[in-house]
């Protein structure tokens, strides 16, 4: 079970750098994935995140036309790379911090076409064994920059 991670109401600076922000929000991709594979993983794994970090996403912009744009990640996402084997890596350590919200896309969403086979399949199979399409991280600024270390942008 996630932990619950997100942003007090007064931590909300719109203002303010995303560096600044006391949560860190990172998307570590498989680096193997073709493209289009790669930028479903990753919004999939946001759409995931979004609504259970509470003050994640910035108030929605209006432009001069006076037309509403959603609200946006107001202190940012980083999409990262890795291989398979650091997702997984990544994952197991994550998912054991009680500090970092985890969602992540196995790759048994993209094997199947109908979501009820995508539940049957993750459930049939053991932790160990799912592999990670996108892995999604949000937490404490110094424990995100930990667990993904030196990985590069996609």
């Amino acid at each position: 079970m996630n932990p619950v991670v997100g942003f007090a109401p007064h931590e909300v600076d719109t203002g303010a750098p995303t560096r600044s922000a006391r949560l860190k929000w990172v998307i570590v991709v498989d680096e193997a994935l073709p493209a289009g594979i790669a930028t479903n993983a990753a919004a999939c794994v946001a759409a995931a995140t979004a609504p259970h970090v509470a003050g994640l996403l910035g108030p929605e912009a209006v432009d001069s036309g006076g037309h509403a744009h959603p609200g946006l990640p107001w202190a940012g996402c980083s999409v990262l790379k890795g291989s398979a084997e650091q997702l997984a890596a990544l994952h197991a350590r994550a998912a054991a911090s009680d500090t970092v919200f985890v969602a992540d896309m196995p790759a048994a969403a993209q094997l199947t076409r109908v979501y009820d086979e995508y539940l049957e399949t993750v459930a049939a199979a053991a932790p160990a064994d799912l592999s990670y399409y996108a892995v999604g991280l949000v937490g404490p600024r110094n424990r995100i920059d930990k667990l993904v270390g030196r990985l590069p942008l996609l």
